[in-house]
Parts: C-alpha cells; sequence; structure tokens
C-alpha cells in the first residue's frame, strides 16, 4: 500500500508532511512541500510562528506568505498548526488570511488554532493572560472569525475584542473549516465543542477519546509527529536535541518561557539520551513503525511527519521505499 488515504479500525487515515517554519525559511518550505507531494503525501501542516524555539532553528517566516507560494507550488491541502488568533493579529484580519488562503487552495485549506505560546504572543507588549481566559479569548475569536466568513458585513463588540462594520469581499465558497488544538482536558473540551476538527501533536487516546465523547464525533483527528532520519542512530539524535530539544521542556514552560534563549536555557536541562527515546532517530525502521502506529491506534485520522534537519530527500526516500508499504 502506498503512502495515500488506508483504513484503520473502520476509519480512513492519510498521512501528510509537517512544515517546519521554525527551521526553515520560505523557499525551503515550498520545496519540502513539492518533494513531499512527489513521494506521495496527500497534505501539509505548517507551523505559524514569530520566533523560533531557539537560534539553531533560526527562521520564522510570515506563515501567510508560505501558504500564497505553496498554494502555487502543490495540490496538497494545508492546514495552520496553529494560528494562534487572540493577541499578536487580531482575529478579524487572520479571518481575512484564511479566507484568502481558502480561495487559493481551492477550498482545502483549513485554519488550525490554539491558544499560543508567549513566545509568539507577547511581541506587542501584551500581557500573557493565563490559560482560562486564553481560551475564553480563542472561543470569541474563533465566533469573530466565522462571521465574517460568512461575506457579511460584520460588528462585534464582545468581551475581548471589537470589530466595526467590516466585510470580507475574498471569500471561499464555503467557510473555512476552524479545527482547535488541545493538549489537556480543559482546552480538549473546548476544541470539542467549537472545532470542525481537532489538533494535537501526541499519541494520546484518552484526550482523543474525551473529544470524540464531548461533541467531536467522527470529526477529524490531526496530529503531528517529529522524527529525525539517517544513516547513523547517534548523530540523528544529536541533530534532534541540537534543534528540537524544546519538545521535552517539562509543564508549561512552552506556554510561558517568552524568548528563544529562555528555551536554550531550559533544554540544557535534555539529554541526548531523553530526545532519542522520545522520537524515532536514525535507521530502525521498526521504530518508525512504531511511531506512527501509536498514533494510528490512538485513533488519529491525518498524521503529518517532520523530518528535522537538513536530511529531507534521504528521508522521503526512506519512506516512499520502506515504510509507506508497511500501513
Amino acid at each position: 500500500m502506498s503512502a495515500d488515504a488506508l483504513r484503520v479500525a473502520g476509519r480512513m487515515v492519510s498521512f501528510g508532511y509537517f512544515l517546519a517554519s521554525e527551521e526553515y525559511g520560505p523557499d525551503e518550505l515550498v520545496r519540502q512541500a513539492k518533494l513531499a507531494e512527489q513521494a506521495g503525501f496527500e497534505r501539509l501542516w505548517i507551523s505559524d510562528h514569530y520566533h523560533p524555539w531557539n537560534s539553531e532553528q533560526g527562521n520564522s517566516p510570515f506563515v501567510w506568505s508560505v501558504i500564497g507560494a505553496l498554494s502555487q507550488a502543490t495540490d496538497l491541502p494545508v492546514t495552520t498548526a496553529v494560528t494562534c488568533p487572540i493577541m499578536r493579529i487580531h482575529p478579524a484580519v487572520i479571518a481575512q488570511a484564511a479566507a484568502t488562503a481558502s480561495v487559493q487552495t481551492h477550498g482545502t485549506f483549513r485554519l488550525g488554532v490554539g491558544t499560543g505560546e508567549a513566545l509568539n504572543e507577547h511581541v506587542l507588549g501584551d500581557r500573557w493572560p493565563p490559560i482560562g481566559v486564553r481560551l475564553e479569548m480563542l472561543e470569541e475569536a474563533v465566533a469573530i472569525i466565522r462571521a465574517l466568513h460568512t461575506g457579511e458585513q460584520t460588528t462585534h463588540r464582545g468581551k475581548y475584542y471589537t470589530v466595526e462594520e467590516a466585510q470580507l469581499y475574498t471569500t471561499p465558497d464555503q467557510p473555512v473549516p476552524v479545527y482547535v488544538s488541545g493538549f489537556g482536558p480543559q482546552a480538549t473540551r473546548l476544541a470539542a465543542r467549537l472545532g470542525d476538527g481537532y489538533c494535537t501533536v501526541t499519541p494520546n487516546k484518552e484526550l482523543i477519546d474525551l473529544f470524540r465523547a464531548e461533541g467531536g464525533g467522527d470529526k477529524p483527528v490531526q496530529a503531528g509527529m517529529k522524527v529525525c532520519y539517517g544513516p547513523d542512530a547517534e548523530a540523528a539524535a544529536k541533530t534532534a536535541h541540537r534543534l528540537w530539544g524544546n519538545q521535552l521542556v517539562p509543564g508549561q514552560l512552552g506556554q510561558i518561557l517568552p524568548n528563544p534563549s529562555d528555551f536554550e536555557q531550559a533544554t540544557t536541562q535534555v539529554t541526548v539520551d531523553a530526545v532519542a527515546g522520545a522520537m524515532a532517530c536514525g535507521p530502525d525502521k521498526q521504530r518508525y513503525f512504531d511511531t506512527v502506529r501509536s498514533y494510528l491506534d490512538a485513533g488519529v485520522d491525518e498524521l503529518y511527519i517532520q523530518q528535522i534537519g537538513p536530511d529531507q530527500e534521504q528521508f522521503f526516500e526512506f519512506w516512499t521505499e520502506q515504510l509507506a508499504g508497511e500501513f
């Protein structure tokens, strides 16, 4: 079987590629998207960041410009993973950006949203609010986005946002689906109630089941995972640690640390062995198979895979020749 859609426990599952805006510039992201399409991946995730997590990653192109380029370079559906529409950019502006992206991708764009991180959202000097407030802000923001996607003139005076006689004139035939991320029970319940789909980055069956039970039903569940393919497992683990050791920063630090330098300091507590234990690194085919399978068994409908580091062509060759036929 190829890397296209397959049936798992009665669900149709498909594979996508995860474009990391923190690690690559705009031209490289477009190049990787083309490689992904050639390798049989069916869709794209792309991160939306103002800062990278650390200086080793070293990039943060404006995602909406990149999406415009992707729409002309590939035919793959695109989801932002994820956009925070609550502080750095007003939800009325996000609504316009998402509507344009949907028109450019012929209706296949999905707006992934979440409550964000201080890393990206503190840059205008706003106070970083607690999670409960951010969830309230997200719910109001999504309501504004959906109202504007009708193409009707919208006025809104809410608890957090004001919109006055705004109207989008470039809109898709259908409103843009909004997928909501959730990494804990509170956010997952909101995603089930609010979202047209659910975004996560862990194979957490308990949360996915919660999403479905609380109103998510059969709405799509998207997930992203990182790998670092290479011929030498130790070297691959070191590359993954250098570039994405922040993935293992504990607790709420990922949401509250404001600068890449803070993540660099926090990552000094993360070992190479810990990274190697948390993600597939090196050439062992079984490790990749087991990791992918854990997401599928948890109930994920769309799995997006990101190759860490510069060896993109090697990864796509490995995927098409050794992995795609295993699922």
